[in-house]
C-alpha cells in the first residue's frame, strides 16, 4: 500500500475514453506525490470487488450500495460529485467506517442561479414570448395578452434555507421582494441577516408568489409538495424545483397546472429520470423544464471536481474533509484508525 489510491466511477469517461466532463480538472491528483488514480468499469451499483484496493472513491452518477462496500476495509471516503446523495447508501457507509462527502461549495451559486433563471423566465413569460416573436405580425399583435409579473413587493418563498436556499435569497435581494421560508433546521442568524421570515409550511404555500424547493430528498420530504399543499397556493403563484423530483408529487403538480390552480412551474428534476416524453406534464404550456442540468456550467463542474479532489487529498493526509454527510462516522474508532494510519503514511 505504498500509494494512496483513488478510484473514479466509470461514468467520468465516455466510451472512447475521453473525459465526460473536461472541466473536471484532475491535475491536482496527477501532480500529488504518492497518489495514483484510475477509472472503474461502468457498473451501477458499483461492486465491492472493484474497490478492494482503493482508499478513496470519487462518485458521479453510479449507485453505491451495500454491495459496493469492499471487504478489505481500506476504503475511507466516497466523494460524491454534487450535493445529492440519494444514490448512496449512507448507513452502509457509516457502518463500514466510510465518510460520505458532498460538494456544497461547488453547487451553491450555480443552483441558486438556476432558481433565479426559472423565476425570471416564468414571471417574464419568456417561453411564450419566444414563440410569439417567431410568428411575426400575429405574434406581435398577441403580445399584450401575455403580460409578465413584476417582482417588487412579491413574496419569494423557499422550502429549505440551507446552503443553496440561503444563496438564492442573497441573489434575490436586488428584486425587492419579501422573503419567507419553512425549514425546521434553519440557522436563525442567517435568516435574520437575510431578512427571511420563518413560517409554517402551510403559511409558506399560502403566501408565496414564487415557491422554490431547496431541501434534500429524505423519507420525510418525499411528496412534501402534494395536492393538499398545492391547493393552498394562489392561482397566480409559481413552483420551482431544482432539488430532487420525488419531493414533489408530480401527478398532483400536473393536475394543478392543467387546471390553472397555479400559474406555472419550473422543473429541473422529475420523479422519473430520464423522463417519459409522453408524460402529461410535457403537454402543458405553463411548464418550463430542464433535464436535471440547468445548473450545469463549466464553473459548476470545475467547482464540484475541485471540491472532490480536496476531499480525497484531505483524507489522504489524515484530515476530515469538508462536506461530510454522515457525521456519526467521525466518532467511530474504525474511521479514526483509518485517518490515523493515512496521516502516518502521507500526513
Amino acid at each position: 500500500m505504498s500509494k494512496f489510491r483513488v478510484a473514479l466511477s466509470g461514468d467520468f469517461r465516455k466510451a472512447d475514453g475521453s473525459p465526460t466532463y473536461p472541466d473536471f480538472d484532475l491535475t491536482p491528483l496527477k501532480e500529488a506525490k504518492d497518489v495514483e488514480f484510475t477509472y472503474l468499469e461502468n457498473a451501477s451499483p458499483l461492486r465491492g470487488e472493484q474497490l478492494e484496493d482503493f482508499d478513496a472513491l470519487i462518485l458521479l452518477g453510479h449507485r453505491f450500495g451495500v454491495e459496493s462496500v469492499p471487504k478489505s476495509g481500506r476504503l475511507a471516503v466516497v466523494a460524491r460529485f454534487g450535493v445529492g446523495y440519494d444514490s448512496v447508501d449512507v448507513p452502509a457507509c457509516t457502518a463500514n467506517d466510510i465518510a460520505l462527502a458532498i460538494t456544497p461549495d461547488g453547487v451553491r451559486r450555480p443552483v441558486a442561479v438556476s432558481i433565479i433563471t426559472f423565476m425570471l423566465a416564468l414571471t417574464g413569460k419568456l417561453m411564450v414570448k419566444d414563440k410569439l416573436a417567431r410568428q411575426g405580425a400575429p405574434g406581435f399583435a398577441a403580445r399584450g395578452d401575455h403580460m409578465g409579473v413584476g417582482l417588487v413587493g412579491r413574496t419569494f418563498g423557499s422550502l429549505g434555507v440551507g446552503n443553496i436556499g440561503a444563496e438564492t435569497f442573497r441573489m434575490a435581494k436586488p428584486f425587492d421582494m419579501k422573503f419567507i421560508a419553512h425549514d425546521p433546521f434553519a440557522d436563525k442568524a442567517v435568516c435574520q441577516e437575510l431578512g427571511i421570515e420563518l413560517v409554517s409550511i402551510e403559511e409558506l404555500f399560502k403566501r408565496a408568489d414564487i415557491l422554490s424547493v431547496s431541501c434534500p430528498l429524505t423519507p420525510e420530504t418525499h411528496h412534501i409538495v402534494n395536492a393538499e399543499r398545492l391547493a393552498l397556493m394562489k392561482p397566480t403563484a409559481y413552483v420551482i424545483n431544482t432539488a430532487r423530483g420525488p419531493i414533489v408529487d408530480q401527478k398532483a403538480l400536473t393536475d394543478a397546472l392543467a387546471a390553472r390552480r397555479i400559474a406555472g412551474a419550473g422543473l429541473d428534476v422529475f420523479e422519473q429520470e430520464p423522463t417519459d416524453p409522453d408524460d402529461p406534464i410535457f403537454k402543458l404550456d405553463n411548464l418550463i423544464a430542464a433535464p436535471h442540468a440547468l445548473c450545469w456550467t463549466d464553473q459548476c463542474f470545475a467547482g464540484n471536481g475541485a471540491a472532490d479532489v480536496r476531499a480525497v487529498l484531505d483524507v489522504m493526509k489524515g484530515n476530515v474533509p469538508r462536506g461530510v454527510v454522515n457525521r456519526a462516522v467521525l466518532d467511530k474508532d474504525g474511521f479514526k484508525k483509518k485517518l490515523s494510519a493515512l496521516k502516518g503514511r502521507f500526513g
